[in-house]
């Protein structure tokens, strides 16, 4: 093969400003999810990515898991009570300016969140966690119908992946074609923008961005990085921190678009199955 003829390697990632401080404190995020052990995803991967954007990071904690690079061996959802407890502990006293949630479990603790979202005024990002990157289950079965109708109506944007999206819609994502009009069978759930993640199809890692009227497609190279455990929360969260810093929907997703494809490209390896992304690539 002639030089002139090899595939080029991808682009390297643009890198996202930090969101700017507003009267010397930092933009406040939280995020209500559960507990990775293992440090690649879930709340801990929120946190991460909320600091390395400029962002300080509050969470109400939803679930405990043990989790590593292999899978997760275990799952502890915690009370309603204790949920409710954390979330207005933090929202009364330090306020938030963007909500971000992740893994909810149950449907009594999806209901329990998506009743506090219903009272607050801040942009709110939803991950409708259903399983993890290892295929381990995370939500109950008979949660799905609160998410729908309880979760999806409170989200300034939803960030379904593809098994997500058929969890909640029954529409199969097979190209990019069928990206459209998964967005609309969310978007008919309530949010007021969808963003589907095309990153389970071949070729480039392409995403649609939508509330129905308006349409933003955002593609980034793939790159030959199996470590990626984390995707999923790192992106919602890099949304809400953005939103939380003042951008609008399409800004402050096309800016967590660019910071979590440089995290995939950075990813590295970490015990024996899928290691994290670098949520300090920056």
């Amino acid at each position: 093969m002639s030089p002139s003829s090899r595939p080029r390697p991808p682009e390297p990632p643009v890198r996202p400003a930090r969101i700017a401080r507003t009267g010397g404190a930092p933009a406040r995020v939280l995020t209500v999810a559960g507990s990775d052990s293992g440090g690649g995803a879930g709340i801990q991967a929120d946190l991460k990515t909320m600091l390395a954007l400029g962002a300080h990071g509050m969470s109400v904690i939803t679930a405990v898991t043990a989790q590593n690079s292999l899978g997760v061996q275990g799952a502890w959802e915690l009370p309603a009570d204790a949920v409710r407890a954390q979330f207005r502990s933090v929202v009364d006293d330090i306020g938030v300016q963007a909500v971000k949630t992740g893994m909810l479990a149950t449907a009594g603790l999806v209901e329990t969140v998506g009743a506090l979202l219903a009272e607050v005024t801040v942009p709110v990002v939803v991950d409708p966690v259903g399983v993890s990157k290892h295929g381990d289950a995370l939500l109950a079965t008979d949660a799905l119908d609160a998410v729908r109708t309880k979760l999806l109506p409170t989200a300034t944007v939803a960030t379904p992946n593809l098994d997500e999206v058929a969890q909640l819609t029954g529409v199969r994502v097979e190209s990019e074609d069928d990206l459209r009009r998964a967005a609309g069978a969310v978007l008919a759930l309530g949010p007021r923008w969808a963003l589907i993640k095309g990153g389970h199809l071949a070729g480039d890692a392409v995403d649609l961005l939508t509330d129905g009227a308006e349409e933003h497609w955002l593609r980034a190279p793939r790159y030959d990085n199996r470590h990626t455990h984390g995707t999923g929360c790192t992106l919602a969260s890099a949304v809400a921190t953005f939103l939380a810093g003042g951008y609008d929907v399409p800004r402050a997703v096309t800016a967590a678009k660019s910071y979590v494809t440089g995290a995939i490209a950075e990813g590295f390896p970490l015990g024996g199955g899928i290691g994290p992304v670098d949520h300090g690539w920056l």
